[in-house]
């Protein structure tokens, strides 16, 4: 049976590096799952993999659109299952790497489609979030669907909302809608999970965001000034320079809030990756020692 392997983790474990040393050792091609990564104008502030891991192994879904094309998870499930079923027309093992968890979720389950709401509902949660409603907004997602609160974005508006429509709209949690069993894949999926002590992963972010400044951090953000009010860019590294830019922090103080953040984004993704059974977790300092004995007919 074809065979998908997935490596997923925190960020900053090293997943790219990681999946460019198994692509090269199976011959295969990687699939990102990193929503950040899409877009062409965001590079520095996501950590793209560099030029000489994208010449090492052919890679899908790097910078493949512009920030003023939004794309959407549903699309991605789509484009992604496509891509898959090409590589195995002629390849046995695919590669997938990332650590956007819904992203994960859509192309190793699917997702469910949402109810739309009406209008009305939708406007009307979106004046309470401009006018700096989201903490009650929160506490209505806590007690309305405490699972899914657990383990959402709690500084992303957009998520925040989407889960409160689909709730009112459909009466049911956002969680329950999200966890019904989908059609099985057409595929074996084996999970890798890269793991980095606590320690050592915040040491990581906090030097991986110093290089990210000096590589030209706040010149890329200060290009993208006129796409600032798109939600793509409303994202962990963009909307702390957008906010030295206009003057509200110091550059030190938005360095120190990357890095912060960061932290806090890495610390709720090793709780979305919690929700999974069936990863074989690695230590990041013993992955290649693991690769050189990996057979993925084993798993």
């Amino acid at each position: 049976m074809k065979t998908l392997i997935v490596i997923v983790g925190a960020t900053a474990t090293g997943k790219t590096a990681a999946a460019v040393q198994m692509a090269q050792k199976l011959g295969t091609e990687i699939l990102s799952c990193d929503s950040r990564q899409f877009y062409n104008e965001l590079s520095i502030g996501v950590a793209r993999p560099s030029d000489d891991e994208l010449a090492a192994a052919k890679h899908h879904f790097i910078a493949c659109r512009s920030v003023a094309e939004p794309y959407n998870v549903f699309e991605y499930e789509h484009d992604a299952l496509a891509v898959l079923n090409q590589l195995f027309k002629s390849k046995d093992t695919a590669i997938a790497v990332g650590g956007s968890g819904l992203y994960v979720d859509a192309l190793c389950k699917g997702i469910n489609l949402m109810p739309d709401p009406t209008p009305e509902l939708r406007a009307e949660l979106s004046a309470r979030i401009a006018a700096g409603h989201l903490p009650q907004l929160l506490d209505e997602l806590q007690r309305l669907d405490p699972e899914y609160y657990a383990i959402v974005d709690r500084r992303n508006p957009i998520r925040i909302q989407r889960a409160l429509e689909t709730i009112y709209t459909s009466g049911r949690k956002y969680s329950e809608l999200t966890g019904e069993k989908l059609p099985e894949r057409p595929f074996r999926i084996v999970k890798i999970g890269i793991r980095c002590e606590r320690n050592e992963l915040r040491d990581r972010i906090d030097r991986r965001v110093d290089a990210m400044m000096q590589a030209g951090l706040l010149d890329e953000v200060s290009d993208l000034l006129p796409f600032r009010g798109l939600n793509t860019l409303n994202t962990v590294g963009y909307k702390e320079i957008f906010e030295y830019l206009d003057g509200i922090k110091s550059l030190e103080q938005a360095i120190t809030e990357i890095k912060n953040h960061t932290w806090q984004y890495a610390k709720k993704q090793i709780t979305w990756l919690k929700r999974y059974d069936g990863i074989s977790w690695v230590d990041r300092n013993n992955f290649e020692d693991f690769l050189q004995v990996f057979d993925p007919k084993r798993y």
